[in-house]
């Protein structure tokens, strides 16, 4: 982890720049408020081949023991204290999204069983989002469509919601953006009447912080 971290920074060649100890026990302490946030952390990472902070993709970190199916959540968009993605609520924030499917890992790579295929799906939103992240200021309550080009995410729309916010001495407002699968005229709503009162119909319904789409839209 602290390999991938220098390699993120650029610090591969000055050593002495980088305070190991730091962000080791940040990694630590945000570790622990993720799970103050999800439930308890599985004890199995779904580690990228080829690092994110040298253009690959993201580690998956899965919470099957809070809310009803399974959370999957990154941990590498903040990867020192107030650095990293933010946005006009967070200083810093790391991703989450969900599934009302219970996890399955043995089957986490087949497309053709319910839960191997909100994986996919979740694996790759997470990934394009965070890329974007570092670029765009993403703020709760605000919508995204994924344009043409992203393959099978290419018409897909999201919102984003404040799913935890952690503000003490220790954190300087650290949270947990959750991205959220929405339907088009969901979005079209959200964007019409505002994220917040999607937001409450999707509650309402039973439907939060579910990314899956076999439901019926809520507008």
């Amino acid at each position: 982890m602290i390999s991938r971290i220098k390699q993120w920074l650029g610090l591969g060649s000055k050593p002495e720049e980088f305070d190991e100890a730091a962000a080791e026990a940040w990694y630590e302490h945000k570790s622990r408020l993720l799970e103050d946030s999800l439930g308890a952390e599985h004890d199995i990472v779904m580690h990228a081949i080829i690092p994110y902070s040298v253009g690959g993709g993201l580690d998956l970190y899965y919470y099957p023991n809070g809310v009803s199916g399974t959370a999957i959540a990154t941990k590498e968009l903040s990867v020192v204290p107030g650095q990293g993605s933010a946005n006009r609520v967070y200083r810093n924030y790391e991703l989450v999204m969900f599934t009302p499917h219970a996890l399955d890992l043995d089957n986490a790579g087949d497309d053709d069983t319910p839960f191997g295929k909100s994986h996919a799906t979740i694996n790759r939103v997470l990934n394009a989002i965070a890329r974007y992240s570092e670029i765009a200021s993403l703020n709760p309550h605000e919508t995204s469509e994924f344009p043409d080009g992203f393959g099978d995410l290419s018409g897909k729309c999201f919102i984003f919601d404040g799913y935890a916010l952690h503000d003490d001495e220790q954190t300087d407002r650290f949270g947990l953006l959750l991205i959220m699968e929405v339907f088009r005229s969901e979005m079209q709503y959200a964007m019409d009447n505002g994220g917040a009162k999607l937001i409450k119909l999707l509650r309402d319904a039973g439907h939060y912080p579910y990314s899956d789409l076999d439901r019926a839209p809520v507008v």
